[in-house]
């Protein structure tokens, strides 16, 4: 990959690095498996990024690809994430600390999104991070019907989880 290139990824890496950050906040349950999952959704991204042609914005395909990692992990191992050597890919990521104390008031909600299945888990991630349902259903490679429809059906099993 050309510096230009490279570059041009490390940047809007840094730019969008919260949702990698929310993606790992939804699939993992303590901070080494928070940063375990963070790194490998970045290589991932990396590797794929040679393939990006920009038909979507960059944050929409950054979800996808985020999304489909975590997913892939969690159902591989839900107790422990396998990563690959950070180490080996050449350039360096300036990443800010998270700060989970920012979100406090969201870890109930998070609590309750854990016990959703895997797609509904995404499907509740895009709604809250305001994307329209033509985006959500683009992201996820379902018809936008169906992520209407998924929708209502996380809203009520999210309320009877919050509200027993």
């Amino acid at each position: 990959m050309n510096k230009e290139l490279e570059h041009k990824f490390v940047t809007e890496l840094e730019n969008n690095q919260n949702i990698v950050h929310k993606v790992c906040s939804l699939y993992t349950t303590n901070r080494d498996a928070h940063n375990d999952l963070f790194q490998e959704i970045t290589i991932q991204l990396w590797k794929a990024y040679p393939k990006f042609r920009g038909d979507s914005k960059f944050s929409t395909w950054m979800y996808r690809v985020a999304l489909n990692t975590a997913i892939t992990l969690y159902r591989k191992s839900k107790k422990s994430i396998k990563t690959q050597d950070f180490d080996s890919v050449m350039f360096r990521i300036k990443t800010d600390e998270y700060d989970a104390t920012e979100e406090q008031q969201l870890q109930l909600m998070y609590k309750a999104v854990r016990q959703l299945g895997d797609i509904e888990k995404a499907l509740v991630f895009l709604y809250l991070e305001d994307k329209d349902y033509r985006e959500i259903s683009e992201t996820l490679g379902i018809s936008e019907v169906n992520a209407r429809v998924k929708m209502n059906r996380v809203k009520n099993k999210l309320r009877t989880i919050l509200n027993p």
